[in-house]
């Protein structure tokens, strides 16, 4: 019998910050990952990092700044130093977690670059804000060198596009590894962005939304199953207001007229929204779980979460 092939997207809660928090927070994660192994899923894992590319870039910045002799570190290559960072505490964490189980698999990160298009209407309108907060002077020195800046409280940070996902360069690679049943650990932050040039792959200066990359990898992979942990327990309608409603299902149809409406928060919930619908498009067996992970990181799917079908 075929196995079922589930992706696992991470978010922000399931890793936690700072070096102690993402140690402590990816052991309780492995837990769950581990529970669905034990049932037999194959299981790819994705994730969002957030905080964790902001404190390389900040870093990154800083160190240029005090020796300017040194490149500056493109935004891509940070998202390729927090896949590192990032995957090897889970993969260590899921390894030690099997184990402890009497399961014996290899846990494997795959450094994934993902293809946007040049002209993807995101890199005229960047939104995403990025890396330390700026003097007047500073800025102005980003924005000679062609980069966007934004004023925020305390003077001005960069904001760079969050283009959609085309492609994952690394997909056969992945599929090979979870063929080979590994468990894998792919598109990390949404992937490292590139644009295709010939046979080149130029990093952009950009960030994917990691829901949208998630649902890009399952689709690429047949996945029945996409699971978005998140920080809410169920999505919501009209959410934080006084006739807030949490659903506990929705059609893919459901989801497109909620999402038209403007009920999910851009950012937020609706690339999770967005992520779906594209994942589960005219299937009848595909399905997405949007939910968040208990403290303990156990019973992931007994009942909890807004699970979207066709």
């Amino acid at each position: 019998m075929k196995k079922k092939k589930i992706v696992i997207a991470l978010g922000h809660e399931a890793l936690g910050t700072t070096l102690p928090e993402q140690q402590e927070a990816t052991r309780r994660t492995a837990k769950a990952v581990a529970d669905f192994i034990r049932d037999d899923y194959e299981v790819v894992i994705t994730h969002s990092n957030g905080p964790q590319v902001g404190m390389i870039h900040t870093a990154m910045s800083e160190f240029c700044r005090i020796y300017p002799e040194y490149t500056a570190t493109p935004t891509s290559v940070c998202s390729a130093m927090s896949q590192g960072y990032i995957g090897y505490d889970l993969q260590n964490a899921i390894r030690t977690e099997l184990l402890n189980r009497g399961i014996y698999k290899t846990v494997s990160t795959v450094l994934t670059q993902v293809i946007v298009d040049p002209y993807d209407e995101a890199f005229y309108h960047p939104t995403k804000v990025i890396g330390r907060v700026m003097t007047k002077d500073e800025a102005e020195e980003e924005e000679k060198k062609g980069n966007h800046v934004t004023q925020v409280d305390g003077g001005y940070r960069r904001i760079i596009a969050a283009p959609k996902p085309v492609d994952i360069v690394e997909k056969d690679a992945i599929k090979a590894l979870v063929d080979a049943n590994q468990v894998v650990i792919a598109c990390g932050g949404g992937g490292i962005p590139v644009l295709s040039q010939g046979n080149k792959l130029q990093g952009a200066s950009a960030v994917i939304e990691k829901d949208l990359a998630a649902g890009k990898l399952a689709q690429l992979l047949d996945a029945d199953m996409l699971v978005i942990l998140t920080s809410v327990d169920k999505v919501c309608l009209n959410f934080e207001k006084e006739d807030e409603k949490a659903l506990d299902t929705m059609t893919v149809a459901q989801a497109k007229e909620y999402l038209a409406e403007g009920q999910f928060g851009e950012g937020t919930m609706a690339p999770k929204i967005e992520a779906a619908i594209d994942f589960i498009d005219e299937s009848a067996i595909r399905s997405v779980l949007i939910t968040k992970l208990n403290k303990e990181g156990t019973e992931l799917t007994g009942g909890m979460g807004t699970l979207i079908k066709k």
